[in-house]
């Protein structure tokens, strides 16, 4: 009897699945970052220049463990970013570090949300270009530079290049074949 207890509750336990909260965004958010992209040395303008803000749950104890691996999913959103032209080859857009709204989701405790990062996406013909800027540079304020390849630019081979910010991992002479999107955060208060 006890064991076909434990085998019917393993077996709810198995095939329950977790029911996903519906995520709400902060109603009044305070913490605003301006984002400047700012190109150099492309050979050429993009057809598009588009972005997301990435936000994760930071405290893993407001989530139920998954009812079969027993792991934590910490919920993630992806909020599109709209970068506008600010004139030449620079663009400008606006995160709110606070944008998701901290709250008791699975009745465990308050769920704390954090940017992960905000991401560019410059698409010429089928290459797309993704710098990012992560949250410590985000909330530090500072500016990442991220290389990418000339040749890339002109490629009819669809795929994302994410480059690299390491200017180092290129070797001289390929370093003059390479230009720069540089991301900026800065603390932009109303």
């Amino acid at each position: 009897a006890c064991a076909a207890l434990a085998i019917a509750l393993l077996t709810s336990a198995y095939t329950s699945v977790m029911k996903t909260p519906e995520i709400k965004h902060n109603p009044a958010p305070k913490q605003r970052y301006a984002i400047t992209l700012a190109v150099d040395g492309a050979p050429g303008p993009f057809d598009t220049v588009t972005g997301f803000v990435e936000y994760k749950v930071a405290n893993e104890a407001c989530v139920p463990l998954e009812p079969i691996s027993g792991a934590t999913i910490a919920p993630e959103q992806k909020v599109p970013l709209t970068f506008r032209s600010a004139g030449g080859n620079t663009y400008t857009a606006t995160v709110y570090a606070d944008l998701m709204q901290d709250e008791d989701y699975y009745g465990l405790g308050i769920c704390h949300w954090e940017v992960v990062a905000a991401s560019a996406v410059l698409r010429h013909k089928a290459v797309e270009f993704s710098p990012a800027i992560f949250r410590k540079d985000i909330a530090a304020q500072h500016a990442v530079a991220t290389y990418f390849v000339k040749g890339d630019y002109s490629s009819d081979t669809p795929r994302n290049a994410f480059g690299t910010t390491n200017r180092d991992l290129f070797q001289p002479p390929s370093r003059n074949d390479l230009f720069t999107v540089t991301l900026t955060a800065r603390e932009d208060v109303p």
